[in-house]
């Protein structure tokens, strides 16, 4: 575990497993098997490495050392705790959150900040979003605040035949990494953010399009050309 957490408060910022088993973004599965090409797989022939990492990283949740969300293209992804406290601020520069949120988001979010954490059976069930009819409508909205930090994932609960996942809100989890980041200016953490992402790797490029989503564009009316005479026709002082 220790090796595990140093190993995220180093990058600022890890998934735990690989995508297509590339190199970047970076991921724990890399530090831990820098050689290995990882094989999901669950039955006898599997890697127990994929099961002991899976295990791993539901354990580090709990610790508040470091900060387990869905955050990069909904895949479990790990925060240092200065790094989330500065994205935190970045992706919400505005104090009114609420009305930057869907109605759903809120209603979800409503919900955490009252109990936290609960699993997704639960939450279904508690903000009145079960159900197939729901299910694009309740995704969507925790997509919403999964790409804000708002809320975090800490454990799992054993609700059904496999093991949810445990979400709860940042500001109830995390307190003080939510009262430290809106402390600091919007452009103040977006500057702490820039400075421990590199430029090329697709955890910067995936802040940025967030950033830009965030940016209010501008509406430029389109006005009709003025139309100028063809010809102006010279008047002398002699004619008046």
């Amino acid at each position: 575990m220790k090796s595990a957490i140093a190993a995220i408060d180093r990058a600022g910022i890890l998934l735990v497993f690989p995508i297509a088993n590339r190199k970047e973004p970076a991921s724990l599965w890399s530090h831990f098997f820098p050689r290995k090409k990882m094989r999901w797989e669950w039955d006898e022939s599997g890697d127990d490495g994929v099961a002991d990492l899976w295990h791993l990283k539901t354990e580090i949740s709990t610790t508040r050392q470091v900060v387990y969300t869905k955050w990069f293209q909904g895949r479990a992804t790990y925060f240092s705790k200065p790094l989330f406290q500065a994205a935190l601020r970045a992706l919400n520069p505005k104090g009114d959150l609420p009305a930057t949120l869907s109605a759903e988001a809120r209603r979800i979010l409503a919900v955490l900040e009252t109990d936290s954490p609960v699993s997704t059976k639960a939450l279904k069930q508690l903000t009145g979003l079960r159900g197939r009819e729901n299910e694009k409508r309740y995704n969507r909205a925790l997509k919403e605040l999964w790409s804000r930090l708002l809320i975090v994932a800490f454990g799992e609960v054993d609700d059904g035949a496999f093991p949810s996942l445990a979400v709860g809100s940042t500001r109830v989890l995390f307190e003080n990494l939510w009262e430290g980041a809106f402390k600091l200016t919007p452009a103040k953490a977006e500057t702490e953010v820039r400075s421990t992402l590199t430029g090329d790797s697709p955890f910067f490029r995936h802040f940025n399009k967030l950033m830009n989503a965030h940016t209010p564009k501008i509406a430029i009316r389109s006005r009709k050309p003025i139309s100028m005479p063809r010809q102006l026709k010279v008047i002398h002082y002699k004619d008046l």
